[in-house]
């Protein structure tokens, strides 16, 4: 069965508190550290479950966006331990299922909740996802987070388009593409001048004005985590270019444009930057400031899935 689905969204979602896992469990299917044949053996895998079901969009976020999964039409569910070698969040919040079917008359597959390399996995396995999603043929990722602010213009609940970001764990040395290269996914050395499309970014910015939403645009800052920054951290990070931080995403988007995908990017902004010191930061703060998000972020989503099925009708 081909897969129709072109698109996937991948949501970081705070949803629940999930049973936590002791460390063995996290690396007991002993995933190489580097994406390598075994690990493309694996993909394959992956890729005959999913298989099972024909998708066609794919979507990854951090938020809860219960309303927008709900209403994908005749959904398919598949938690994450039911996909071979598939990573499981540990993180309150991560919901760790695919649900696929059709939203916005487009086939979709959204990701609620991802692996992150703070819970002990390697880049190989945090990225394992995106490279089944390009094997199923996907075109186009739509990826989100929860943000810490660092531009002092953010406020929590506000949405920001991430037009650019500083690979912060790749400078030191865990670039997701280190290892063997396989040609048959991208090129040794691929361009990362364009990160994020620039077509999807206007169609971005095309919904969140029909929508009257306001959408700060600027550039995402990838750390390793699980430690909130410290004052300096964000003083430095501010000095750099940086207007939000978070502790995801990079990595995916990485991979994603060594394979080709097409990525769109939407930080949701959970907490002002303590550039002073004086008030601390709490993940029960990220939750909370998702509520705030969802709807806009649920509404900007839709449109660009609108958007994009109207140039597909008119090519």
């Amino acid at each position: 069965m081909s897969f129709l689905m072109r698109w996937v969204i991948i949501f970081e979602q705070p949803l629940r508190k999930p049973s936590h896992k002791p460390r063995e469990w996290i690396h007991n299917d002993e995933q190489p550290a580097f994406y390598d044949a075994r690990t493309n053996g694996r993909c394959r895998e992956s890729n005959s479950q999913l298989y099972k079901v024909p998708p066609q969009n794919c979507s990854h976020s951090r938020f809860r966006i219960g309303r927008l999964a709900d209403s994908i039409k005749d959904a398919d569910i598949i938690p994450y331990p039911d996909l071979p070698h598939w990573p499981t969040s540990t993180v309150w919040g991560h919901a760790g299922r695919l649900v696929i079917g059709e939203l916005e008359n487009q086939g979709v597959l959204v990701m609620q909740g991802r692996a992150h390399f703070y819970e002990g996995y390697s880049m190989s396995q945090v990225t394992f996802p995106v490279r089944v999603l390009q094997r199923l043929g996907i075109e186009i990722l739509i990826v989100t987070n929860a943000a810490g602010a660092i531009n002092p213009d953010y406020t929590p609940g506000d949405l920001m388009l991430i037009t650019d970001n500083l690979n912060l764990i790749g400078m030191m040395g865990f670039n997701p593409l280190v290892g063997p290269n396989l040609d048959e996914l991208g090129a040794r050395f691929p361009d990362m001048s364009q990160t994020y499309d620039r077509g999807l970014l206007e169609l971005a910015r095309q919904s969140a004005r029909g929508k009257n939403i306001r959408l700060h645009e600027g550039v995402y800052a990838g750390l390793s985590g699980p430690s909130f920054e410290s004052p300096a951290d964000l003083r430095f990070l501010r000095a750099v270019g940086a207007d939000a931080v978070g502790m995801s995403t990079v990595p995916e988007v990485i991979v994603a444009r060594h394979g080709g995908m097409r990525v769109l990017g939407i930080s949701g902004i959970s907490n002002k930057a303590n550039l002073d010191g004086n008030t601390p930061t709490s993940h029960e703060e990220v939750l909370e400031a998702g509520k705030m998000m969802v709807p806009k972020l649920e509404a900007i989503i839709r449109g660009v899935l609108q958007s994009l099925s109207a140039i597909n009708q008119n090519q």
